[in-house]
């Protein structure tokens, strides 16, 4: 009887303790609230409504009947016309767009010749899934003069795969790993920082010294750069070596990125750090955030098949940016130049994390 007694009180105990800690009593429900919203309502693999330019150079009805059944279709989005296919490739290197369509200038002529593809399509192929969406248009019958003239056999496009050739997942994973591993790394490290001071003692003696708060965040986050540049190097070498990930572009170009976006992490650990009380509600948070991350971002799920909602979520998270940057450079040897919204993007959520976190944290022990 003393026994069960004992442990009522425990029990009790613990249930006092979790209605005063809101953060993990908001955890309890938060998390499978997330996933069920992200996985049922967000992540969507049956992609559709792909970006895509059209490099029209037959300028005919026809042409521009074509370009109204493939907007039909949904597979596509028009959203951009050019004249070359010299511009449909700059787009697809800065990543602009996933799909190119090339009517060459003898298209009608095309149309009227048996196993001669008439229309090119200029696909991203490093992501599988978009390239499996983009040759599903191969099937779409195409009909003019009230009856069909593209007999079965007879193929009206033909899809020109860029950036991975040989269809390998690796050369997709490996890059938008380096950020997953950095978000996963460097938020947590910085999150426990100004929390371990204070449960340490520490914040005492910082308080009797000239440190400013700018000073104590930089002098914080700069160990964790070079462990995160580290990170990226060891990343990057093991995908060569074993996976044969190619970096197309320049190295100097994946440490600029990778180091800004390391400054991007590192900012908002230090703000949670200013957030939260304990070392557990730190990691809590860091969790909190890794999750949409790692879902939205367009590492495992395609961007394009998430609704809007969901698109202006992944839009606030460093890691869709990353993502964007460190294919765009590895992958389709894109600059930065290129890139450069992407590199904005990163640069502002680093200054605002970065400013929260010093305009919170306070020299005094409460």
């Amino acid at each position: 009887m003393l026994a069960l007694q004992r442990l009522l009180a425990i029990l009790y105990k613990e249930v006092l303790h979790l209605g005063r800690d809101r953060l993990t009593f908001g955890m309890i429900f938060g998390i499978p609230m997330m996933q069920i919203i992200l996985f049922g309502y967000a992540i969507n693999t049956d992609v559709r409504e792909l970006r895509a330019a059209v490099a029209d150079q037959a300028g005919t009805e026809l042409s521009r009947q074509l370009q109204s059944e493939l907007e039909a279709s949904q597979v596509l989005r028009i959203g951009l016309r050019v004249a070359a296919g010299s511009d449909l490739q700059r787009l697809l290197d800065e990543g602009q767009i996933d799909v190119g369509v090339l009517i060459p200038p003898d298209f009608g002529h095309r149309l009227q010749q048996d196993g001669r593809p008439a229309v090119q399509l200029l696909v991203d192929g490093s992501d599988p899934i978009i390239l499996s969406t983009a040759r599903s248009l191969t099937a779409m019958p195409f009909e003019y003069d009230t009856r069909p003239r593209q007999e079965p056999e007879t193929r009206l496009f033909e899809v020109r795969n860029f950036y991975n050739p040989e269809r390998r997942s690796s050369v997709f994973v490996v890059p938008g790993l380096i950020g997953v591993i950095l978000t996963m790394t460097m938020v947590m490290f910085t999150a426990v920082a100004v929390v371990r001071e204070r449960e340490g003692g520490n914040l005492e003696l910082l308080i009797n010294t000239p440190v400013s708060s700018l000073e104590l965040m930089v002098g914080k986050i700069v160990p964790y750069v070079l462990i995160g540049l580290i990170q990226v190097t060891l990343i990057v070498l093991l995908g060569a070596l074993l996976f044969h990930v190619p970096v197309n572009g320049t190295l100097a170009d994946v440490y600029l990125a990778s180091l800004l976006f390391i400054a991007s992490n590192l900012g908002l650990g230090l703000m949670i750090s200013t957030l939260v009380g304990t070392q557990f509600q730190a990691i809590q948070l860091t969790f909190f955030f890794f999750l949409p991350s790692i879902l939205l971002s367009g590492f495992m799920f395609p961007f394009d098949g998430m609704p809007q909602v969901a698109r202006w979520i992944a839009e606030g998270l460093p890691l869709t940016h990353f993502v964007r940057l460190i294919r765009g450079i590895m992958l389709r040897g894109a600059d930065l130049a290129q890139l450069w919204p992407e590199v904005l993007a990163l640069l502002g959520f680093f200054l605002l994390t970065m400013g929260a976190a010093v305009l919170r944290f306070h020299k005094r022990l409460d």
